[in-house]
């Protein structure tokens, strides 16, 4: 009987070993959760705090999202996250309500810089006061303000126009065996800045009798712009037989690319397409078998995105800045062009082409190497 007593207490005492050594595991179980949770939450409001203090940019443009609009972002996206910034985009596709708006709410929301692309005279002034008010930095593209005054601190930047029209209408004179080169010429406006530019010379060149216009053919919006114009263009090609036209003038590309369709479908060799800006799809249809599709002028719509950005850079570091600058143009021939020819490897055919040192600055440098780019 004592023998069965001490080993039934044997057996207690090792059970209650057992329960005390399971509890002591759980607790240390629970406890070490409770540090890694805390050091995960810990890690994740670290992460939060360095997003936080990223410098936070917004570039809101009022245009398709054509290829021209994709190149820009690209390089303002790719220039500002090389400088360790966090870039956010924004397009209104034309609608210049919905681009206010977009404004109007980005101004709200903690970001430090705006580039902005394509605002109209009749609001950008007002549109843009209240960033200005709360000391956001601001940098524009192809925007225009009231009475043709730049607010002050705002950097408004343009393609150089001027050059462009001028190198664009050069090529046709040039081409032209009539003078004056009787043209077809494609336009939107007025109130689109750079093509209210490109018109300035373009009716200079009228008056010059360099010029003749046949037909002004344009989109009636922005929604579908190849597409009403090639409908458009088809429309009136039979009112001018062979030999009657020397060049259809696109003061846009995505408007030639259009005219384009319209022309290859008639078959109409014989009219030369001229044009302004330039992309992928341009380059393909260019370097097509007989295209006519013979030149363009342009500006690297990458770098633009890119300069604006550096730009806005040296607003944010308190350096300063130009009211103006217009980034120069090129004219590309389709003799310049190689089968293989893409936006990338444009400047080994294009001297200059993609490069500008403009604005860079060292300490710019130092940030990209710093962030890997």
């Amino acid at each position: 009987m004592k023998r069965k007593f001490v080993s039934i207490m044997t057996s207690i005492a090792f059970l209650a070993s057992l329960l005390i050594g399971c509890g002591n595991t759980a607790s240390t179980t629970t406890t070490n959760n409770i540090d890694s949770t805390a050091a995960l939450e810990e890690e994740k409001t670290a992460d939060h705090k360095i997003s936080e203090d990223k410098i936070k940019i917004a570039v809101i443009r009022n245009l398709p999202s054509d290829d021209h609009t994709k190149q820009f972002l690209d390089g303002a996206v790719s220039e500002g996250q090389a400088l360790g910034y966090q870039v956010d985009t924004f397009i209104s596709n034309g609608d210049d309500a919905k681009f206010q708006e977009l404004v109007a709410q980005q101004i709200e929301k903690d970001y430090d810089g705006f580039i902005i692309s394509h605002g109209k005279a009749e609001y950008s002034t007002e549109m843009l006061q209240p960033a200005l008010n709360r000391g956001i930095k601001i940098v524009t593209f192809d925007t225009s303000f009231k009475d043709g005054v730049i607010p002050e601190g705002i950097t408004s930047t343009a393609q150089d126009d001027y050059s462009l029209a001028k190198l664009s209408l050069d090529e046709i004179v040039a081409r032209s065996a009539n003078k004056p080169a009787r043209v077809i010429k494609l336009w939107y406006g007025p109130g689109v800045p750079p093509l209210d530019r490109r018109e300035e010379i373009y009716k200079q060149y009228e008056a010059e009798g360099k010029i003749e216009t046949l037909e002004l053919i344009g989109p009636s919006t922005l929604d579908d712009v190849q597409g009403e114009v090639s409908t458009r263009v088809s429309a009136i090609l039979a009112k001018y037989p062979e030999g009657s036209v020397d060049a259809i003038w696109g003061s846009w590309d995505e408007m030639a690319k259009g005219a384009y369709k319209a022309l290859q479908d008639a078959n109409r060799k014989d009219i030369k397409l001229i044009s302004i800006d330039i992309s992928n799809q341009d380059i393909n249809l260019m370097t097509e078998q007989d295209s006519v599709w013979k030149a363009t002028a342009a500006v690297d719509p990458r770098l633009i995105g890119m300069v604006n950005m550096r730009i806005l850079a040296k607003k944010l570091k308190g350096e300063e800045t130009p009211q103006t600058y217009d980034l120069a143009a090129h004219l590309i021939k389709q003799e310049d062009l190689n089968a293989d020819t893409i936006m990338d490897t444009l400047k080994q055919v294009i001297p200059g082409w993609g490069e500008s040192d403009a604005f860079n600055e060292p300490w710019m440098d130092e940030l990209r190497s710093q962030n890997g780019k």
